[in-house]
């Protein structure tokens, strides 16, 4: 039986500090005392002479992590709980936590990467796709909004490519991963063994980022995105989604159609409130800011009746028929969506210092 113990495994490996996922018949999930053990890890490392850089990877062949435990999730807002809360809020620290780290912060984003999967290798220093990697923050699907510090990621991304992909979810390969910012460098699936082992002997001191590079080529072949760059940053840009759905319909383009058919399938809730987490995180600093802000709106879907219909349908009876409610996007008054980025009051807020 495994432990909680077993699912992170923490090494070090010469000069690598190692965490490693180890799910792999949950393609790695993760858990709220998964996220602990890797926070505490970062913590024993800061500060260790020994330690020259972190490298998180994913246990088994499928991918680094597809996301956040949410089955459990499931059993938390089916019972009208809020379990799920203490998870977000060690989750998004360790993000945030990630993305200030002093060392370098080296992830390996190979095979399927998604949601929490992103929070945990996204905000890193040194990210590395492999021909293997799909990355995605599938939220809407599931009657949730993209978290784990996605709306900053994804308000970032060139254009509209991350209102795109927050919307439809869809998952992209490493050339689009590079494109959006969501990866530094590719690096084929046969080289990482051989780049894991150099970065642990470290023998000619060079940093992770100088290591890595050693073993990056050209991606070959540009991702789906860039080709569609101009219809999906027309399309995108619109004040709403109706409007968005609209413009996509209008260009009578197959891809643009696909969307829309995508967009059609997902929470209309959760799609109205993606699109306003993301154009207020473009407004916002910081990360930190982001989070706090994604706190507010992941507290509030806790107890949406979308959350658990999504996660039903989709995965425990994975019928993939989800019954919305509200079940169109014009019956999603503003004031519900507004409800989403209420503060929650004293003493339940997510914060971090200034950054």
């Amino acid at each position: 039986m495994k432990t909680e113990h077993d699912t992170v495994l923490i090494e070090t490996e010469g000069r690598s500090g190692v965490i490693t996922l180890n799910r792999p018949e949950a393609l790695n999930a993760l858990t709220r005392p998964m996220v602990v053990r890797i926070a505490e890890a970062l913590t024993a490392w800061e500060d260790d002479p020994a330690v020259d850089h972190v490298l998180i990877r994913g246990a088994g062949e499928r991918g680094l992590c597809a996301g956040g435990d949410i089955r459990a999730i499931h059993a938390d807002a089916k019972a009208g709980t809020t379990g799920s809360l203490g998870f977000w809020r060690d989750e998004y620290r360790l993000n945030a936590r990630i993305a200030r780290y002093p060392k370098p912060y080296v992830a390996l984003m190979d095979g399927i990467v998604m949601g929490g999967g992103v929070g945990v290798s996204a905000h890193g220093s040194v990210r590395i796709v492999t021909e293997r990697s799909r990355v995605a923050m599938p939220e809407t699907g599931i009657g949730f909004v993209p978290d784990v510090g996605g709306t900053h990621l994804l308000s970032r991304a060139p254009g509209e490519l991350g209102t795109h992909l927050a919307l439809t979810g869809a998952a992209v390969g490493a050339a689009d991963a590079l494109l959006c910012g969501l990866a530094d460098h590719y690096v084929p699936s046969d080289f990482l063994e051989e780049l894991t082992l150099d970065l642990a002997e470290g023998q000619d001191g060079a940093p992770a980022d100088k290591v890595v590079a050693r073993y990056a080529i050209p991606v070959g072949p540009e991702g789906e995105l860039a080709a569609e760059r101009e219809w999906i940053d027309r399309c995108y840009a619109a004040d709403t989604v109706e409007e968005i759905h609209s413009r996509l319909l209008g260009t009578g383009l197959p891809a643009a159609r696909e969307a829309s058919k995508a967009l059609h399938a997902k929470s209309p809730t959760a799609l109205k409130v993606t699109l306003a987490a993301l154009r207020r995180a473009r407004e916002l600093d910081s990360l930190e800011r982001v989070l706090e802000q994604e706190y507010r709106v992941s507290s509030a879907a806790l107890s949406t009746p979308d959350l658990v219909e999504g996660i039903r349908a989709q995965v425990i009876d994975k019928d993939r028929c989800p019954r919305w409610s509200p079940a169109a996007l014009v019956q999603v008054r503003a004031a519900a969506v507004e409800r989403f980025f209420a503060p929650l009051g004293e003493g339940r807020e997510l914060t971090f210092p200034e950054a």
